[in-house]
């Protein structure tokens, strides 16, 4: 079981409710500090900080498992076989969680998953299936980096052009999209210095309903078409306005064909 699950920084946590309640997708998780959203495809949690603090703004990548025990014993060993994938048992601040550091030392959490209700690992029924949250990690060695993600066992999917989900700061002619097998998109994009993480989202879906559906309910959109490929950019909650701040990206999501 894998379900990509990134955790977001902010002081906006209603802001960036009233975004992803637009987006379509439904609140699993109400705490004074800590909300969790389910799309489609993947789930996105929020985590509030104060406003003006390092964190604000910024995300960290994150993925859901089963098992933890069996998570950590099966990328040890893809990581021994590829070289450079550690992954360990750790007692985090929310419980017990497995750390997976790559060769170049960035490193993000696997948190144990909860089943819904059916006793199923999907999410909510009631999402917009056409949304799924995608995690992007940007490194100096985007190779290395896709080679950890298949060691966590998220399988290979062909980009479909560089008007895929990224930011400015992503090279997306060097980039590469991961599927995990319980929901979500991982991306790897070329970026400089350290290892980060960034978020974005896909929509199987017309763009321009979308647009619509998030300006009604207040939130800044436009359809942006690049090389051809139209993506739909949002003023990012953290900020005021697309000026302000570079806003997120929703792509359209591959064709089956």
């Amino acid at each position: 079981m894998l379900r990509v699950r990134p955790i977001h920084f902010t002081s906006r946590l209603d802001e960036w409710e009233r975004l992803l309640t637009g987006l379509g997708m439904v609140k699993t998780v109400d705490e004074p500090t800590w909300r969790e959203f389910d799309a489609g495809s993947g789930r996105l949690a929020l985590h509030f900080v104060e406003q003006g603090s390092a964190e604000d703004g910024t995300t960290s990548l994150g993925v859901e498992v089963g098992d933890l025990k069996e998570f950590a014993r099966r990328t040890k060993e893809s990581g021994a076989a590829e070289g450079g994938t550690a992954a360990e048992l750790i007692d985090a601040d929310h419980g017990q969680s497995c750390r997976i550091t790559a060769a170049d030392g960035f490193s993000f959490l696997a948190d144990p998953a909860a089943r819904a209700a059916d006793g199923s690992w999907g999410g909510s029924a009631e999402a917009d299936p056409g949304i799924a949250v995608v995690g992007v990690w940007f490194s100096e060695d985007a190779v290395a980096a896709a080679r950890t993600l298949r060691d966590i066992g998220a399988e290979p999917r062909p980009l479909p052009g560089s008007g895929a989900v990224g930011s400015a700061d992503m090279n997306t002619a060097e980039s590469e999209a991961f599927v995990a097998k319980n929901g979500g998109i991982l991306m790897v994009g070329a970026g400089s210095g350290t290892g980060s993480a960034g978020l974005g989202f896909e929509y199987a879906g017309d763009l321009a309903a979308l647009r619509g559906r998030l300006n009604e309910a207040g939130n800044e959109a436009a359809i942006i078409e690049e090389a051809a490929i139209p993506t739909l950019h949002v003023a990012n909650p953290d900020a005021d306005g697309i000026a302000a701040h570079p806003p997120l990206w929703i792509s359209a999501a591959p064709s089956a064909g």
